[in-house]
This record gives C-alpha cells, structure tokens and sequence, in this order.
C-alpha cells in the first residue's frame, strides 16, 4: 500500500512533467484557434490548472485507497484499534 506521502510524491512529480506539457502544448496549439496569449499568461495559466490538477489527483488517489482498503479489510497499523 503507499503511503500519503508517497502519494502526494507521486502527484507531485506527475503535475511538474504535465506542467511542463501542458505550457508547450498551449503556445502550439492555443493560435490554431485564435488565442495568442503572451508566455506569461501560458505560465500562468499553466499554474492555475496544475495547482487544480494537483489537488485533483491526490484527492482520487487518496479516494481509490480508501475504498481498496474498505473492500479488502486491510487497514494500516496505525489505523488498527488493539
């Protein structure tokens, strides 16, 4: 099972590389549709939908995990009543 930490890792390393994408992806394809923002407002953009994203994705990782955890009956030991 992964922890949160790990899991925020992994959202984490998964939003920098889409960031980036999604930066590149927007100054190609943003004037085949007639929008010619500046590189500041790609970057910033970028952000505003990488910080949404970021959270997203942690939030139904950690959402999955839980109900794997409800179904299978295996909770962590620090989640165990003794």
């Amino acid at each position: 099972m992964q922890s949160r930490w790990m899991s925020f890792v992994e959202s984490v390393t998964n939003i920098v590389v889409g960031y980036g994408l999604a930066v590149l992806t927007q100054i190609i394809v943003f004037p085949l549709f007639g929008l010619h923002p500046s590189l500041g407002e790609n970057v910033l953009l970028a952000a505003l939908f990488t910080c949404i994203s970021l959270i997203r994705s942690f939030a139904i990782r950690r959402l999955f995990n839980g109900a794997w955890l409800a179904r299978s009956g295996e909770f962590p030991k620090e989640l165990t009543i003794r």
